[in-house]
């Protein structure tokens, strides 16, 4: 799963927690033994900690996105358990000598222990509408370190209130509240906002009966029009259970498995109207994937894949026409070098030709 982000930097002053930081990514990439796209693991997070190690970055906390952003996925309940055991791992020492030789074996390797505060962003956690079941960190039993364990929420999401900017931030860390409480000074709710929030959310009959059964029903048809869509296009998704996109693979539609292919095609979505996130946007590793919002009306998604359809079919006729071109270009010359006029390195050509039509085959699969 991605992105993970491993937050570092210096912690000067309670306000500058939040704002002299250095974000270390956990990279978005695909590998071999992986029975699920993206899986996040306990041993991908202790290898990304080892690395902004070397590089000199200390790690102060872990963010996690749930469901994530941008693939749409959930967070098993088990693997948040994991990630939070991570975080407050504690090196295992066994000591068969005296109490005094186990406390200083024990200094010496405290600077092993992680204690990292782990951020749970949980802004989509109501927009759920896949089978898989959602977590919550507050509805744990138990957590390893309560003191270093936040949860945030916001109504932006859930409730389609992109203008309503207010969010939920969950902290039993006295320290956290105090910083928190001296930027509420200048970023403060107006009142106006919380009365109308607090009357919204107290309606908790229509909120269970109405909206929440009706949005997400709403959003499972959504994402199946365009996950249908996409497939008749001919571009595999991500499978996701929560939020409000899908994470799609364009990378056969690329020129080029290279970032500056993949940012070539979104401007060329974009000045047809079609604004898509890149994955070079979330620190994907591979270029080619894109995030795609369903969250609209049915008529727009419709349109959305009658545009797509319309530009990387037609980039790929063009790009069969112009394979085609240089496949006749290169038979003339070979046909050339037979006939009286050699070429100083005749494999050369012969090389070439196949290179062509190699890629000609690969851009018609």
């Amino acid at each position: 799963m991605a992105i993970i982000f491993l937050l570092g930097g210096n912690v000067s002053s309670p306000l500058s927690f939040f704002v002299l930081v250095d974000f270390f990514f956990l990279l978005l990439q695909v590998t071999d033994e992986e029975s699920h796209a993206f899986q996040l693991t306990v041993k991908k997070l202790e290898a990304a900690l080892q690395r902004a190690k070397k590089q000199g970055i200390r790690v102060r906390a872990l963010i996690l996105i749930n469901p994530h952003n941008p693939l749409g996925d959930i967070y098993p309940a088990q693997l948040l358990k994991e990630c939070l055991e991570f975080a407050h791992r504690l090196p295992s020492i066994e000591c068969d000598t005296s109490m005094m030789a186990c406390c200083l074996l024990w200094l010496s390797q405290r600077e092993l222990t992680y204690d990292l505060h782990v951020i749970v962003d949980e802004i989509y956690m109501l927009s759920v509408y896949g089978d898989a079941a959602f977590t919550s960190v507050l509805s744990l039993d138990s957590v390893p370190d309560p003191e270093r364990t936040h949860f945030m929420w916001g109504f932006s999401k859930d409730f389609g209130m992109s203008g309503i900017r207010v969010g939920v931030l969950y902290t039993r860390n006295h320290e956290i509240q105090k910083a928190v409480n001296q930027l509420a000074v200048f970023h403060g709710c107006p009142g106006p906002v919380q009365h109308v929030l607090s009357q919204f959310i107290s309606d908790r009959d229509w909120l269970n009966n109405v909206f929440f059964p009706t949005n997400k029903k709403r959003l499972k048809e959504a994402q199946n029009i365009l996950v249908d869509g996409l497939a008749g296009v001919g571009i595999p998704v991500l499978k996701s259970s929560g939020g409000l996109y899908v994470w799609a693979d364009f990378r056969k539609f690329l020129k080029s498995q290279t970032f500056e292919a993949e940012l070539e095609l979104w401007q060329k979505l974009l000045d047809e109207k079609l604004l898509i996130s890149p994955g070079k946007a979330f620190y994907c590793y591979e270029p080619g994937w894109f995030r795609l919002v369903f969250s609209d009306s049915v008529d727009k998604i419709y349109l959305c894949i009658q545009r797509l359809k319309q530009i990387l079919h037609t980039d790929a006729a063009e790009s069969t026409a112009n394979n085609t071109s240089s496949n006749a270009d290169a038979l003339c010359t070979l046909a050339e070098g037979s006939s009286g006029n050699p070429s100083n390195t005749p494999g050369d050509d012969v090389s070439q030709l196949k290179n062509i039509l190699l890629y000609y085959n690969h851009i018609c699969i």
